[in-house]
């Protein structure tokens, strides 16, 4: 074996022309702005603090990245998961010191659930006052850093500038490797702050890895599959981030497997399918159909909480687990393991497995969607139900939908027909509005649209000002399910939207469908606000 390629190793032209001439006042924020604009980086999303400014002057020095600041460090983070989610392209996130850092963990905490690549880059306190003394810093801790272990998929100190271009594109290609994540950078404040006699940062190198399966694993499962009586697939949200369900619905026609999809692998699969059991994770019915399959591959899905009916899922037949992400391989039930990113998982299945027709399977899964169709029949869902028909006849069919945990949300996990984004990994509040400004940078060409209830409202109000500032189009539809109760100090929503100069409208159940349908074709932000009397 030999290392000695040929590699074309040499500067270009325009590369030595940047490093032996560079333009004067660069400091190590530049560093990181330029190394993130030579690995792709078009959008910042971020607030500025004190220990960060160097950060944000570089930002202005730069004519490659937009900066879109949000006016809390949790909505930021909110946003830079969304954009991720839409764009597939990881989502640089700016952030100070101690206070500011620290806020963006929920929305890290949600983005590392659903494998969202957000790039944190984190200002820390001077490197004099690094190794855990108290020197008294504003903002200082002893560990910034580890706050953020158990919640980042990697963490890069830089102490250095000469550090920063390889810190930030070690993170990238993390960031970008399957499983997808959020990861963690922290530079000092006077590393970020002191002029650089670096040159200026014209090529960056991160190429994500690929995940691929082994053979003898795809050998064992084909097989498994291929002479399987009654298989049933559980498609996660890996399916969708590995841009896989050609290949999931390939494979789900050659062995004739019903597939349902997690809350979040909503997409990974037809919804109108023969063999689609669609998203009823909730409903006993289609568990039971689950429970009896004698083989149970499961893709890109960890079978956590809300996958597993709040773990009362209880399978008798064997299991495949493939899974990018290898601390969630079997950590719910004994299964064959196959850490591999789901996408080549499946194209290796299909190469691989046997064909496997039965014409029973559809008239199962028809039989298990009647009951479930009896079952949210019943007066008690007939609200919600409604409600999410008028919003799906509204929203056009290219534009995201983003939901703070309602009731509503609870009802559109299991019968809304395609995809949709929410909190449920991590379950923070205040997710909606921001996470939906997030997708409106990435995607401007259609309206995005988030759905809240009053109290998660108000944790990303102010919010409000940036989707006005950025000129964003989006529709924030507030659900009022206190109908009928003391106020309790709850704020007019239809007059707050106004007093940031955003259109509000008050709706109601029957005129939700119109109302929000001329909300969605209004550019810039719209606020609905929908007062809902719950059923007794």
């Amino acid at each position: 074996m030999t290392h000695d390629h040929d590699l074309v190793l040499s500067p270009t032209p325009r590369q030595i022309e940047a490093a032996l001439n560079p333009p004067p006042g660069r400091t190590g924020g530049d560093l990181v702005v330029e190394t993130l604009a030579g690995l792709g980086a078009s959008t910042v999303f971020g607030l500025p603090g004190q220990h960060a400014l160097a950060l944000f002057d570089a930002l202005r020095r730069c004519d490659l990245i937009r900066y879109v600041g949000l006016r809390t460090e949790l909505s930021a983070g909110f946003a830079a998961d969304a954009y991720g989610r839409v764009s597939g392209e990881v989502a640089p996130l700016f952030v100070s010191t101690g206070p500011g850092a620290l806020m963006t963990l929920p929305a890290l905490q949600e983005a590392a659930a659903a494998s969202a690549p957000v790039l944190v880059v984190a200002s820390q306190v001077p490197v004099a006052g690094l190794g855990g003394g108290r020197h008294g810093y504003l903002h200082e801790l002893r560990d910034q850093q580890a706050a953020f272990r158990d919640v980042v998929k990697s963490v890069h100190p830089v102490r250095t500038q000469s550090q920063i271009p390889s810190a930030i594109a070690e993170a990238w290609e993390s960031a970008l490797s399957a499983p997808h994540g959020p990861v963690y950078v922290e530079i000092p404040q006077d590393v970020l702050l002191a002029p650089t006699s670096l040159p200026v940062v014209t090529a960056v190198d991160a190429t994500p890895h690929e995940l691929v399966p082994r053979p003898e694993l795809t050998a064992v499962a084909a097989h498994v599959l291929a002479h399987a009586e009654r298989p049933v697939i559980v498609a996660g949200g890996g399916v969708v981030r590995a841009d896989a369900a050609g290949k999931l619905r390939a494979l789900a026609e050659k062995v004739s497997a019903p597939v349902v999809c997690t809350f979040g692998g909503k997409g990974a699969f037809p919804w109108e399918h023969p063999l689609s059991l669609r998203s009823c994770l909730d409903d006993r019915r289609v568990m039971d159909v689950l429970e009896d399959a004698d083989v149970l591959l499961v893709i890109g899905s960890g079978l956590g909480e809300l996958s597993s009916n709040h773990h009362s899922f209880t399978p008798r037949g064997r299991i495949i687990h493939v899974e990018a992400d290898a601390g969630k391989l079997e950590a719910n039930h004994p299964a064959l393991g196959i850490h591999a990113d789901a996408r080549l998982a499946l194209q290796a299945l299909l190469e691989t497995v046997e064909s496997r027709p039965d014409d029973n399977a559809p008239s199962r899964v028809a039989e298990a969607l009647a009951t479930v169709r009896e079952r949210l029949g019943a007066p008690e869902h007939a609200l919600n139900h409604g409600l999410l028909t008028s919003i799906r006849e509204a929203l056009p069919p290219r534009a995201p939908s983003f939901w703070d945990l309602t009731s509503l949300t609870s009802s559109a996990w299991s019968s809304w027909p395609g995809p949709l984004h929410s909190a449920q990994g991590a379950g923070g509040p205040g997710y909606g509005f921001p996470a939906a400004l997030g997708a409106a940078v990435a995607d401007p060409t259609t309206p995005a649209l988030a759905v809240s209830d009053t109290g998660t409202a108000l944790y990303s109000i102010a919010e409000l000002a940036t989707a006005k500032q950025e000129s964003l189009h989006v529709t924030w539809l507030i659900v009022d399910d206190t109908e009928g109760e003391a106020p309790d100090g709850r704020p007019d929503f239809v007059a707050l939207a106004a007093s940031f100069g955003a259109p509000g409208t008050r709706t109601s159940p029957q005129a939700l469908r119109d109302d929000l349908t001329t909300a969605l074709a209004t550019a810039g932000p719209t606020v609905l606000v929908l007062p809902v009397r719950p059923p007794a």
